[in-house]
């Protein structure tokens, strides 16, 4: 049991050098997680609902989670095949492409969340 625990706080720390690598050196993932928190703020101003809260972190860590697994399959692309290869342009714009349905997924629950709140605030006016 002491061997087992011992191993994921090892793995986890390699987890954390992970995450910081991704916010330190991926271009899209600080713009995302900019995005990400003047999205938080926006949900404490307009003081959004438990399930609304839930809906929004699962579906900002699926773009944040595909973003940094694309960001991985790129880099071994670019390690295994230095050049332009019609091969690893079609890997790459997969990877690509799954970050743009986490992405959509999340524009989709951002519309839903926020789009009654905000037509209840144009309200007041």
């Amino acid at each position: 049991m002491k061997l087992f625990l011992k191993g994921r706080l090892h793995g986890l720390k390699y987890a954390f050098k992970g995450v910081y690598l991704l916010i330190k050196t991926e271009h899209s993932i600080m713009t995302q997680s900019f995005i990400f928190s003047l999205i938080i703020l926006l949900g404490f101003i307009l003081e959004i609902s438990k399930q609304d809260w839930i809906n929004q972190t699962i579906t900002m860590g699926l773009v944040l989670s595909i973003e940094g697994l694309n960001t991985a399959v790129e880099k071994i692309a670019d390690f295994v095949h230095e050049d332009n290869h019609p091969k690893i342009g079609f890997i790459k714009d997969v990877s690509a492409g799954a970050v743009a349905f986490a992405a959509f997924t999340f524009i989709i629950v951002f519309i839903i969340t926020y789009f009654p709140y905000l037509e209840k605030m144009l309200k007041l006016f």
